[in-house]
Order: C-alpha cells, then structure tokens, then sequence
C-alpha cells in the first residue's frame, strides 16, 4: 500500500467522498479515519497489526496511570517508555545484540525476525507522548483520538514523527478544509509524485547496479552512482513527506514540515536543521537536551553531539553502518563546533561557497556507508572515487545514459533552487484553473509509467 500505486489512489479517492459526506459528524469521520489506518497498516504489516494495538493500549494505560499518580509519576513514565522500546529492541536489534556477542540467532530464534513497518517512527511517537504527559505539556485525550493520532495513516509508516501537543489540540477544534489547503495538498502530492515516483524510482536504479558491484565499476560511475544516491535518498523520503503531508491537508489537519532543502546548508549543524526535521528536533528534545546540551560546559557539549548522533545513526538501523554513519555526522558536527568559534567574521562570497561544498560533498561521502552493502564494499567505491577517476569517458557515459543524467542535472537543480522561485512556482500552481491541476497531475502519472522499472519501488524508508 504505497502512496504512488494506484490500488491506494483509489482507495483514497473513494475514502475522501465518505468523509465529505461526514463533514457534520466529527466522531464518525474521526473512526472512518480509524478504521481506513487500520487497513492500510495491516496491508503494510499483517498480524503485526496487533503489535501497534498493543503499543496504543499500553501507552494510553501508562497515561492514564501517570496522571493519577502522585507518588510514582516518574518510575511509571520511565516504565511505559521501557515497555513501548522493548518491542523496537526486540524486533529491530535482538539479532544485532546477539550476533555481536558471539552467540548464534538460530539458537535464540530471532535468526528471521521481521520488522514491522513504522515501528521506529511509532515507537518514537509514544514515548515523546508519554515524556509530555509526565511533563503535563499535554491533557489525557479521549481515546479515539489517541488511536487517530496514533494510527493516523499518512504519518504512520515513514514519518514525519508527529508530535501529541501539535496533532491532539487539531482533534479539539471544528474541522475545516479551505480552498488554500486543498490547492497545496494538491501541489504537495503533484510534487512528492515526481520526487518519488518519476526522479528517485529512476536514478535510483543506477544506484542498484553500481553498488550491487562496486568493484566492477570505475571512479566516475561510482561518483555518479553517488550522487545519484544522495538524490534519490532525498526525493524519495522528502517525496513522501510531501505526499504525507498533502494527502493529511486534503483531510483537514496539518503535520509538521520534515525537508526545509537540506543541500542547501552551509554546513552541517544547518543541515541538520534542514534534513528529516521530525527527527532530529526528537534527538534534540529527548537525548541531546536531557543529557545536558550545551549547558554543561563546552567539553560535555561534544561528547552529548556524539552520543545523540551515534543514537541516531543506530535508529537506522540495526547494522554498524548505520552507526558509523552516524559517528561520522557526530565527528563533523564536533568540527564544526570548533571551527565555528574563529570563522563567524569570515563571511563573503567565496567563504560560503566552500563552506556550501565542503558541507554538500561531506553528506554525500557519508551516504557510502549508509547505502553499500558492507563496509568492504563503502571502502572499494571511496577507492574508486578517489584513486580511479578520470572524468575522460564522460561522453561516451552521457550518451549511453543520457536520460539519467538529465535526470540527475534536473533534480539537483530542483533542489537547490532559491526558495524565492519555488515560492513563485507553489504560487502559479495554486492560483490555476483546477483543469490545468488535473491535466499536469495527468502528466505526471503518466510519466512515472514512462521510466519506472518493472514494479512499483517501495519507500526507502520503510526499512528503517
């Protein structure tokens, strides 16, 4: 049940005409959203289904407890949170655990453990809910609308990690759906399309093959086979925010805003404020910022950037790629926090330009890790791009590929595009006829049809 396969897109269309005919019937529309997650999900995950029912449960149980509680508010939120985690360590990391001391899986019988879909992002959603409750940031919900909250499909698979105080006070007031709010859940659908469905489903396919392989390939493919990557991991999850975000608009409620155009940063601290919002300001509030942050001295400060970043690398998943990934952004942004103290006057032209490529060219290199197979296979590509370039057989690639590196000249122009000419085009989109809407989402479509593969690709991150 994907966003771009047209199973869903018929199922929403048809989804969208009930809950009109609800419009004056808010608890009925609020359970048709229920149930519509409900299918979604189990169509995602199956049986696992009842693993997010019993998250739910447990969570709004924990809630109710640490409410009425006087004496025991802190043990009992430090329990719900243990409890919501145990099902994200045992189903994503067991196997992991064990290999890593020496021991055999098949032993321990979590050789082939499946991970349900979403259960990072759900997971991250009922403990930053459990955290505001004992905090008394927010007031004990109904319990249908903790279930929407929860189960609310467009955020539910893939993000973005939606915060209890800013999606619960939306369920308290009338619910209404302007014409503005349509007209950009149309946009931000027609434009996660093409992120997803046209760029990154294609460049996305070089990428296969180049790192399926990598000690076939020379310096340029694996340079380009790299780029590639640091697009498609883009448009396929800004893509999908987009659509996540769109579709959420066209139903009456607001998510949070996840890519603010990260490869436009300056550097990596601004990157990280750019790049998977949702995330990061979660990491921020409750590791970084409970930890201490920037409160304990310059020193601890490091230490905490690292400690948050290697966390959040681990959160990818349960291999140490991920981590090394994430040491690796931590390294960099502790770098950047020393630099920083002597570079605040060096502002010009040619300053920010190289801060702009060292920044870029650091995220990008950091992608091997994240995307090779293994780490031998992240070492052979760094030596293809750093021993084995020659940029001679260019021509020759140009015209054998002609259309994936259009694709990938296009999307890179896209993305960093001034956010004044995106403005201006979010703005001619909107104030068009609804025909033209509907002619350009037609051209759309048909052109995901045009240079998809065989099958529909699946959001890259849904594995995680």
């Amino acid at each position: 049940m994907l966003f771009h396969h047209g199973v869903f897109l018929f199922l929403f269309a048809n989804l969208l005409i009930f809950y009109a005919l609800l419009s004056k019937r808010r608890p009925y529309q609020n359970w048709l959203l229920i149930a519509f997650s409900a299918y979604f999900y189990y169509k995602a995950s199956g049986i696992y289904f009842l693993l997010l029912l019993t998250t739910i449960s447990s969570d709004y149980l924990f809630s109710i407890a640490i409410i009425r509680s006087e004496k025991f508010k802190k043990q009992l939120t430090i329990l719900g949170v243990l409890f919501s985690l145990s099902f994200l360590l045992y189903y994503k990391y067991a196997k992991f655990f064990i290999e890593s001391i020496g021991l055999d899986p098949k032993e321990w019988e979590v050789d082939n453990l499946y991970l349900p879909i979403g259960i990072s992002f759900y997971t991250f959603q009922s403990i930053s809910y459990l955290v505001d409750v004992y905090r008394n940031k927010i007031e004990l919900p109904k319990f249908q609308n903790y279930l929407l909250y929860m189960t609310f499909f467009p955020h539910l698979v893939a993000g973005p990690i939606v915060r209890a105080k800013d999606f619960l006070p939306q369920l308290k007031k009338k619910l209404t759906l302007s014409k503005a709010n349509v007209n950009e859940g149309l946009y931000l659908i027609s434009k996660g399309l093409v992120k997803k469905a046209i760029i990154a489903d294609f460049v996305g396919q070089y990428v296969d093959i180049i790192y399926a392989a990598p000690s076939g390939a020379n310096g340029l493919e694996s340079l380009i086979a790299t780029l590639c990557y640091t697009l498609q991991i883009f448009c396929d999850f800004s893509g999908y925010t987009d659509m996540a975000i769109g579709i959420a608009l066209l139903l009456g409620y607001k998510l949070c805003v996840n890519f603010e155009s990260p490869y436009q940063s300056f550097s990596i601290t601004e990157f990280w404020r750019r790049w998977h919002i949702s995330l990061s300001s979660w990491l921020r509030d409750f590791i970084y910022i409970p930890l201490g942050g920037n409160q304990k001295g310059p020193n601890l400060q490091l230490l905490f950037l690292m400690i948050t970043m290697t966390i959040g690398g681990f959160w990818h998943g349960a291999d140490w790629k991920f981590m090394w990934w994430g040491i690796g952004h931590g390294l960099i942004l502790i770098i950047h926090k020393l630099v920083s103290k002597y570079s605040k006057d060096w502002n010009s032209i040619y300053w920010n330009g190289l801060s702009w490529f060292l920044t870029f060219s650091s995220v990008a290199l950091l992608w091997i890790p994240f995307r090779a197979l293994n780490a031998s296979d992240s070492w052979v590509i760094f030596q293809n791009i750093f021993t084995k370039m020659s940029f001679s057989g260019f021509g020759q690639m140009f015209q054998q590929n002609s259309l994936l590196i259009g694709l990938l000249i296009l999307g890179f122009a896209a993305t960093l595009m001034k956010q004044g000419v995106k403005e201006q085009f979010k703005r001619w989109y909107i104030n068009e006829h609804i025909i033209v809407k509907m002619v350009l989402l037609l051209l759309i479509i048909q052109c995901m049809y045009q240079v998809q593969s065989s099958t529909v690709q699946p959001f890259i991150y849904f594995q995680f």
